[in-house]
């Protein structure tokens, strides 16, 4: 059996590091990035070609990964006016591994199935250590295990555990409630420290006491220490990025009627937040503005 050509949209801090792992297992890869002489110099490096056109990349490809910012970005590059369609042929497949609304994913399915072409949203869990290490969870939505099968070793080269969800969209879906559960525990342990630091409290003996006991998550393990303590507010995930992650959440909340409030409280939490602040700065930072707020005695 040939090995799958592949096509890479995206080469930012998460499309790089999974370029030169698919180089490094064996794929053919053709890259493309707005980023004309980026995408050039990188594919240069690392063994692959660039594509001037998503076109032309449609063209070169049998699979195409997309690891774009939305759901939006990724429509009007797939469906757009000289997008991948104009290249891709029926049988063709787009896997979308960026964090895109499960709906529209579902809508773009449907729109693609009318030509023939697969689409799979194939988002991930591990951030850009995960992505450099191939150490990625990956949540697998695919409409049914033949096409499962056929992605797997390419996501294979991206990942360490690739877990199928179910249909179109349920990665996308299973994405967004991952990250509101953690942009649910950030926010909460934040505010722990927040109140007890006011109280008298001392914030690292706090982590320390929280780590050994009940209330411990990877914020407080992970990211209250490491990055907001020290100050170094460096994780490596953006503070647009998480906010945009659990406002899918609290969004399907609503289009399924469920009127979930945890869901839609911390929506408002990272919202406020991302508005009182810069969307491209690390997510970590939203504790320093639930910490004026409390200072000055304002909802957040």
């Amino acid at each position: 059996m040939s090995v799958e050509r592949i096509g890479l949209v995206g080469l930012g801090n998460m499309g790089k590091p999974m370029a030169r792992h698919l180089i490094a297992n064996g794929f053919e890869l053709q890259v493309f990035d707005l980023d004309r002489a980026l995408a050039r110099d990188f594919s240069a490096e690392i063994g692959a070609t660039s594509a001037e056109s998503l076109q032309e990349l449609g063209r070169a490809s049998d699979i195409v990964i997309t690891m774009l910012p939305t759901g939006r970005v990724v429509r009007d590059v797939v469906t757009g006016e000289n997008g991948l369609v104009a290249g891709l042929d029926s049988g063709d497949v787009v896997i979308d591994m960026s964090s895109s609304e499960p709906s529209g994913s579902r809508a773009l399915a449907r729109e693609l199935a009318k030509i023939g072409i697969d689409f799979v949203d194939a988002p991930v869990s591990g951030g850009v250590p995960g992505a450099v290490d191939a150490t990625l969870t990956i949540m697998v939505g695919a409409k049914d295990q033949a096409l499962f099968d056929r992605v797997r070793p390419v996501l294979s080269a991206l990942g360490k555990k690739i877990i199928p969800t179910g249909d179109v969209g349920t990665g996308h879906a299973m994405k967004a409630l991952n990250n509101f559960i953690a942009g649910s525990n950030f926010a909460a342990a934040s505010e722990a420290l927040i109140l007890g630091a006011r109280f008298g409290l001392d914030r690292a003996t706090m982590l320390d006491i929280i780590n050994t006991s009940t209330g411990r998550n990877f914020a407080s393990e992970k990211l209250l220490g490491q990055q907001v303590l020290t100050e170094k507010y460096s994780s490596g995930f953006t503070l647009g990025l998480l906010s945009k992650d659990v406002g899918i959440a609290a969004a399907l909340s609503k289009e399924l009627e469920a009127g979930l409030p945890t869901v839609a409280q911390t929506n408002a939490w990272w919202q406020a937040a991302l508005e009182g602040a810069n969307g491209a700065d690390d997510h970590t930072t939203a504790y320093r503005y639930w910490s004026e707020c409390a200072a000055n005695g304002r909802k957040s």
